[in-house]
C-alpha cells in the first residue's frame, strides 16, 4: 500500500525526493553534509545570484547605458531596442563565463563563500564555464534541481556549486 509519506509533492521540493533520514544533498557525490566542500544550499545561491545581478545591472547602466530598473523617468524603464534590452543579461553571461571558467566563482559566489567545481573536485574550466553560463542565463535550467540540489545547468556542465 502506498502511503502519503512515500510520495513527495512538488510543493515539498527536492527534500521530498531524497529517501532515508541520513540522506542529504551531495551524499551520492561523496561530499560532506556540512561545511567546506558540501553542496551549497538555496539561501547562499540566491544571495549570490542577487549580488551578481545587481552588479551586472550597475555595469550595464553605468558603462553601456542600459535602461535601469530603478529609473525615475518612466520612459527610461523600457528598452528602445533589442540590444539595450539584452545588455544586462550579456554582462551577466560574460561575468559567469570569464570568472567561473578561470577562477571558479563569480563575485557573488565569492562573497557568499561558494565555488563552482567539477564533480571530481577540480576547477570548472573554460568549457564548463561556458556551458553552465549559457544555460544559467536561460534561468529555467537553474530552477530545476535533482536530489543533490544541482540545477540542470550544473548537470550539463558536470559541475557542482560547493561551499568554500
Amino acid at each position: 500500500m502506498v502511503n502519503r509519506k512515500d510520495v513527495g509533492s512538488w510543493i515539498e521540493g527536492p527534500r521530498a525526493a531524497r529517501t532515508g533520514e541520513d540522506s542529504y544533498p551531495g551524499k551520492r557525490l561523496g561530499m560532506p553534509e556540512r561545511g567546506p566542500g558540501s553542496v551549497a544550499r538555496f539561501g547562499r545561491r540566491l544571495l549570490a545570484i542577487i549580488i551578481d545581478g545587481l552588479l551586472c545591472q550597475a555595469i550595464g547602466v553605468g558603462f553601456f547605458g542600459a535602461p535601469s530598473a530603478w529609473s525615475s523617468v518612466p520612459g527610461d524603464r523600457y528598452a528602445h531596442n533589442l540590444l539595450e534590452a539584452s545588455i544586462v543579461p550579456l554582462v551577466f553571461f560574460a561575468e559567469n563565463v570569464l570568472l567561473v571558467g578561470t577562477v571558479g566563482f563569480t563575485i557573488g559566489h565569492r562573497i557568499m563563500g561558494l565555488r563552482v567545481a567539477r564533480l571530481g573536485g577540480g576547477p570548472a574550466g573554460p568549457v564548463a564555464g561556458l556551458v553552465r553560463s549559457a544555460l544559467l542565463v536561460l534561468a529555467i535550467p537553474a530552477l530545476i534541481w535533482d536530489k543533490d540540489e544541482r540545477g540542470l545547468h550544473d548537470k550539463a556542465a558536470k559541475t557542482v556549486l560547493i561551499r568554500l
